[in-house]
C-alpha cells in the first residue's frame, strides 16, 4: 500500500511516500513545501536513489501546495510512482484531538467536524492540518485518508494526572485539561526500545524523553500512557527552544499587568520569546548554547544547568508516580544527538539502579543504542523517532481492518 504522508503546517506541508507491506516498509520520497503565501515559495524534494530537486515559485495556498509535491511524485525524472492512482491512500498528522480521539481514525464528516471543534483548542495547528485534509478531498476526491493526533496516546492518562484545580465548570464548558502532546514519538520510540532491551510493553514502567525544539516527557505504564509533562498547550514542562516550559501562572500575570501586555503579546512572550533563545539571547539551537557555554558564557552555562536540571526532575517524578522504572528511552533532535544531555540526566540516578554506560554513550548520535551498562537495573536507551512511519503504520492497519 503506498501511503502520502502529509503533515500541514500554517506556511509549509512537510511530506513522505512510503510503501506499507505486512512485512515492513520501504521509504520512496519525502520533502517539504515552505513559505506558502509567499512570492518566494520553495519545494524540496528527494526520492530515493535521485537527486535532489527543488522548485521555487509561488504558491498560495496548500492545495497548491500539495498540487505541486503531486506532480514531483508523479514526475518521469524525480518521481516515484508513474501516476496518482497508485496512491492508496493519504495519512496526516493532526495536533488535536481533544478527548475525541483515543486511536487514529478514517476520515469522515464526523471527524473533520471533531477536528473542527478542537480549533480554539490548538489555533495555529489544526487548521492547518485540516486544510491538508480539505485539500485532498479536493484534489484526490476519494481517496481514503486517516488522521493521526498527536493527543490520542494520552487519552488514558487518569483524570488524578490530567485535571487542574480550577472550578470544575472550565473542565465541563471549555474542555480545560491536560492533553499531552508528541503521543505518536513517545508510544513508538517506547515499543522500539522494548524491542532492543527484551523489556515486555505491555508489563514495564517507561519514562520517554522527546528532546528537540519542542519537549516533553512521558510516563508509561503497562503499554499506557499515565502522565505527561506537556498540559492543556505545548507550553507547559520542559525548558524549550522559545518555550518557557512550567512556570508559575502569578509571574506571568506580574510582568502582564507590570508591562500592559494583551493576551496575544503574553502568549508570544510564552511561546516564542522564551526558553533556551530568550534567557540566553543566543539561540533556540542548543548546538549554539553549547559552544557559548564553552567560551565562557555564564548565562548560557546556567541555562544548561537548569534544562538538565528539569529533564532529571521529571524523570525523577515519573519514576515515583509509577513506583520505579525499568526503561528510560531519550528521543527527539537534540536528545538525539547530545550525549552530554543524555549524560546529566541520568547523572545522580544511582539510587534508582542505573547504571550509566559513559563510554557506550559518547559519540552516539542518530542511532538506536542501548547506553546504561550490562549490570543496570534500569535500561537506558537512544532511540531514533520517526512519526511519518507511524501515522503510514496507522493508515495502513485502520484501511486494512476495514477492508476485511
Amino acid at each position: 500500500m503506498i501511503i502520502l504522508v502529509l503533515n500541514c503546517g500554517s506556511s509549509s506541508v512537510k511530506y513522505q511516500v512510503i510503501d506499507m507491506t505486512s512485512d515492513g516498509h520501504s521509504l520512496l520520497a519525502k520533502g517539504i513545501v515552505e513559505r506558502i503565501g509567499l512570492s518566494d515559495s520553495v519545494l524540496t524534494h528527494k526520492a530515493a536513489g535521485k537527486p535532489v530537486y527543488e522548485i521555487v515559485r509561488n504558491i498560495p495556498d496548500h492545495t497548491a501546495g500539495i498540487n505541486l509535491l503531486l506532480t514531483c511524485i508523479t514526475d518521469e525524472k524525480y518521481g516515484v510512482i508513474g501516476s496518482l492512482a497508485e496512491l492508496n491512500a493519504v495519512g496526516h498528522r493532526v495536533a488535536h484531538g481533544g478527548e475525541y480521539f483515543s486511536d487514529s481514525a478514517i476520515v469522515n464528516n464526523t471527524v473533520i467536524k471533531q477536528i473542527e471543534s478542537c480549533f480554539e483548542l490548538a489555533p495555529l495547528h489544526n487548521p492547518a492540518n485540516l486544510k491538508g485534509i480539505l485539500s485532498i478531498e479536493n484534489i484526490l476526491p476519494g481517496i481514503p485518508q486517516v488522521a493521526t493526533f498527536d493527543t490520542s496516546f494520552h487519552q488514558t492518562i487518569p483524570a488524578k494526572n490530567f485535571m487542574y484545580a480550577l472550578p470544575y465548570r472550565y473542565y465541563e464548558e471549555d474542555r480545560v485539561r491536560k492533553y499531552g502532546f508528541h503521543g505518536t514519538s513517545h508510544k513508538f520510540v517506547a515499543e522500539k526500545a522494548c524491542r532492543m532491551t527484551g523489556c515486555c510493553y505491555d508489563r514495564a514502567k517507561i519514562i520517554t524523553c522527546h528532546i528537540g525544539n519542542g519537549a516533553s516527557v512521558t510516563a508509561i505504564l503497562h503499554g499506557k500512557s499515565y502522565d505527561t509533562s506537556m498540559g492543556f498547550t505545548p507550553a507547559d514542562g520542559l525548558i524549550m527552544g522559545t518555550r518557557t516550559g512550567e512556570i508559575d501562572p502569578g509571574a506571568l500575570i506580574y510582568i502582564a499587568e507590570k508591562e500592559g501586555l494583551s493576551y496575544s503579546k503574553l502568549s508570544d512572550l510564552i511561546n516564542k520569546q522564551s526558553g533556551v533563545a530568550g534567557f540566553t539571547g543566543i539561540s533556540s539551537d542548543m548546538r549554539d548554547i553549547d559552544k557559548a557555554s564553552a567560551n565562557g558564557d555564564q548565562r548560557a552555562t546556567l541555562l544548561l544547568d537548569m534544562y538538565d536540571e528539569r529533564l532529571k526532575k521529571f524523570i525523577g517524578a515519573y519514576a515515583a508516580a509509577m513506583g520505579g522504572v525499568d526503561l528510560i528511552v531519550f528521543t527527539g533532535g537534540v536528545a538525539e544527538n547530545g550525549p552530554e544531555r543524555r549524560r546529566r540526566a541520568c547523572s545522580g540516578l544511582e539510587f534508582m539502579g542505573l547504571e550509566f554506560d559513559e563510554q557506550a554513550n559518547e559519540g552516539v548520535r542518530g542511532e538506536d543504542k542501548i547506553i546504561s551498562g550490562p549490570g543496570s537495573k534500569v535500561k537506558v536507551v537512544v532511540a531514533t523517532t520517526d512519526e511519518e512511519y507511524v501515522i503510514a503504520s496507522d493508515t495502513f492497519r485502520l484501511l486494512k481492518k476495514r477492508s476485511e
